[in-house]
């Protein structure tokens, strides 16, 4: 079972411009994801998609694969798969990276690839970690998901899920906490995902403004790993200058 890695790249960023050509630590941040990805042991391609000429120059300048997409895509995956959609490869598993995630561990991306080949009868995979913070629990931008007892994801929501009737949070965040935090990493089927990007946006996806919903309320079954920790996504300055730091510490 062949599966390719595609990390979506865009120029533009509302919060932090440019974020991906960032490159104070002496390489730009998409190369250490793309670099992060190509340690997967799964994944036997790794490609970056992206409208700008501007990426795809310094990819190509780090020994990368890109593939120049259409600059109108609403989401990372429609633009994944449009570049799924026009390749006559045998990939049967598409793993979309964050391509702001340059801490990500290779075997999270193992671990979705796993999910599907032992999971025939699911379409997507995706990860999850465990909540411990109140601050987590409550935040509506911390997207929060509920398992089935083989795995599946029951729902996603920005609001604390499940919810707890009859007592405080910190009673068991502090213990075995029943939250998880949805970690925005997905494998998908190749004929769902495209499949997937035909569906016009459903119902719960606009009220909640998560696109995984549009799978679930299609009918597809979403297997759901849990890892212990997830990696820093840079979505601000502040993200981008704790991630400087780590490198040079490291170093």
């Amino acid at each position: 079972m062949r599966a390719i890695g595609i990390i979506p790249a865009r120029l533009a960023s509302s919060r932090l411009p440019q974020k991906l050509l960032l490159a104070e630590t002496g390489k730009p941040l998409l190369q250490y994801t793309w670099e992060a990805a190509c340690r997967a042991t799964q994944l036997s391609e790794i490609i970056v998609a992206t409208d700008s000429e501007e990426i795809a120059e310094v990819v190509r300048g780090f020994g990368g694969t890109c593939e120049i997409t259409r600059d109108d895509h609403p989401s990372g995956t429609d633009r994944i798969a449009e570049v799924v959609r026009r390749r006559s490869d045998d990939a049967e598993i598409i793993v979309n990276i964050q391509g702001d995630e340059p801490d990500i561990d290779p075997a999270s991306l193992d671990q979705l690839v796993e999910l599907l080949a032992e999971n025939p009868d699911s379409e997507m995979a995706t990860l999850c970690t465990p909540i411990t913070t109140r601050e987590q629990w409550a935040d509506n931008s911390c997207t929060k998901v509920v398992c089935a007892a083989n795995g599946a994801a029951m729902y996603f929501s920005r609001c604390p899920i499940p919810f707890y009737r009859d007592g405080e949070p910190d009673e068991l965040l502090e213990g075995d906490t029943p939250w998880r935090l949805h970690l925005g990493l997905y494998a998908y089927r190749r004929d769902f995902l495209l499949r997937l990007t035909e569906l016009p946006p459903s119902r719960l996806e606009k009220l909640e403004r998560l696109e995984q919903l549009r799978a679930l309320e299609s009918g597809a079954t979403i297997q759901v790993g849990e890892v212990a920790h997830p990696a820093a996504g840079i979505d601000t300055p502040d993200d981008y200058a704790r991630f400087v730091q780590r490198h040079e510490r490291a170093a």
